[in-house]
């Protein structure tokens, strides 16, 4: 691979990892790639055989670089040694950190603390500032705390199974509440854990159902570091309607929590059936510009075709059955006006769209216009840009700012909102299928997408205390997003 280096640009590279897990054969290290502009990281992304979390996402340091989060094999550390040992500098820190179960990272639940549904969960917004949560939510238990809040708000809070098994056997469950039984009243929609390595997603959106189920009962408001919410603003958010898909990928979750070895895809091993050839990424498999290899250029890997790679897209589009899952909540509830799907770990909320570079001037440049495939995602050019209503994309970016500004108002760090696209594209995302039904399928509400990706960069098995710190800052995010919402508008 030739490194890509701007003509008058001096390459200064620093990588600094820890030790993932303690398997050596399976070694995964969080890597901070740092470099003088965004542009040196291209063919880096480009390489589809590196893992750079959810989305590779290049963020501005403070000593004016640019740095790139991913997660690397000790064999690709070696690799980028031997591409960039001409006149740069590289160095490579490892601290040994086991990132299972122990030296305080937050171990995933025993046994059913709800059991079986008789016991409700409890958020940290009714609760005094020191209680705590003291382990991740295992899958049965995610069950159980769905089953749990039906029984605790009958009439008030529903259930159903999802209609396609996974490929393991399992049923997956979504629910609703706020706007009674009738699902066509229902406005905002969110997702968790289509990534299964990606821990406490599940949990921030359950809990946060929770406390404003609990606030609403009780007339009091929610508080969540130095965010505090009235009664008022608790039963507004209710009233919209809300869905919750809080366990996408069962099977991944499953095999993540048992092993600690930092799964991203789901099971299926219909395309591979060992180590990093099984599965599919379920954030490449939706059915917007999917057959990347038609739609984009040739210079860009928005996904890949090789089912060793971290973003495998999939035998087509929606040919996974989490997916498909995932898209049925539309038809069930086509008053859907708003989704967000929960991911970590950047501290960023990303808007559409994410194939390239957001326009307003040119309707007819647009994803669904044959002329421009083999031209998309190439953000430094002028020759495709996407297409997005100007009121749309003013609408987005408020609710995304306002997001970010709750998340920041816990009290904790920094978050950063941009548009999905950042300067590398991706295909198949779950948030811009949301937005582009609209187009692509006539008489459909319009849904806007959004990303949220809490927490901090590569850190996916997060200690207890920022297990805990996470779900204050998504569910005061939420709130954020969900009044901006409401103001927005939810027709």
């Amino acid at each position: 691979m030739k490194q890509f280096v701007p003509a008058a640009a001096a390459v200064a590279l620093q990588i600094t990892t820890c030790l993932a897990h303690a398997s050596h054969a399976e070694e995964l290290l969080p890597v901070q790639i740092r470099a003088p502009s965004p542009a040196h990281f291209s063919e880096l992304v480009a390489n589809n055989t590196l893992d750079f979390g959810c989305r590779p996402i290049a963020l501005p340091t403070s000593d004016g670089q640019f740095q790139l989060q991913g997660l690397l094999t000790r064999d690709q550390i070696s690799w980028l040694h031997g591409e960039y040992s001409s006149g740069e500098f590289i160095t490579v820190q490892e601290t040994v950190l086991d990132k299972r179960q122990t030296s305080g990272k937050a171990p995933i639940g025993t046994g059913d603390r709800f059991s079986g549904g008789s016991v409700a969960p409890s958020g940290l917004g009714t609760k005094a500032s020191t209680i705590t949560i003291a382990s991740i939510l295992n899958v049965n238990e995610i069950n159980s705390a769905i089953t749990g809040l039906v029984n605790a708000y009958p009439g008030a809070f529903f259930k159903y199974n999802l209609p396609y098994t996974t490929f393991q056997g399992r049923t997956s469950v979504a629910a609703y509440t706020g706007a009674g039984a009738d699902t066509s009243k229902y406005r905002l929609y969110l997702s968790a854990g289509m990534h299964a390595r990606e821990r406490g997603g599940p949990d921030n959106l359950i809990y946060w159902i929770s406390d404003l189920l609990a606030a609403n009962k009780s007339g009091s408001g929610l508080t969540y570091g130095s965010k505090s919410y009235t009664n008022a603003q608790v039963k507004s958010v209710l009233n919209a309607g809300i869905v919750l898909f809080p366990l996408v990928n069962p099977d991944g979750v499953v095999y993540d929590q048992s092993s600690g070895s930092l799964w991203r895809k789901n099971r299926n091993t219909r395309s591979g059936t060992s180590g990093s050839s099984i599965g599919v990424d379920l954030n490449r498999n939706f059915d917007f510009l999917w057959n990347f290899r038609k739609f984009f250029s040739s210079s860009v890997s928005p996904a890949s075709t090789s089912p060793s790679s971290e973003a495998f897209y999939g035998t087509a589009a929606e040919s996974e059955q989490e997916t498909k899952n995932h898209v049925s909540i539309y038809d069930k509830f086509p008053g859907i006006r708003w989704f967000m799907d929960i991911h970590s770990a950047a501290g960023t909320i990303l808007y559409s769209w994410g194939d390239d570079v957001n326009q307003s001037t040119d309707p007819n440049m647009n994803f669904l216009n044959a002329t421009y495939d083999g031209k998309r995602g190439v953000t430094s050019d002028t020759t495709y840009k996407e297409y997005i209503p100007a009121a749309d994309h003013t609408a987005i970016k408020r609710a995304a700012d306002a997001t970010v500004a709750g998340m920041k108002g816990v009290g904790s760090r920094s978050y950063v909102s941009q548009q999905a696209v950042g300067l590398y594209p991706t295909s198949g995302a779950s948030d811009d299928y949301a937005f582009s039904r609209f187009w692509a399928k006539p008489g459909v509400n319009k849904v806007y997408g959004f990303t949220m990706e809490f927490g901090y960069s590569t850190n996916f098995y997060p200690t207890t205390t920022e297990f805990n710190q996470n779900i204050l800052d998504t569910n005061a995010g939420f709130m954020e997003w969900a009044l901006t919402a409401i103001s927005v508008g939810l027709q």
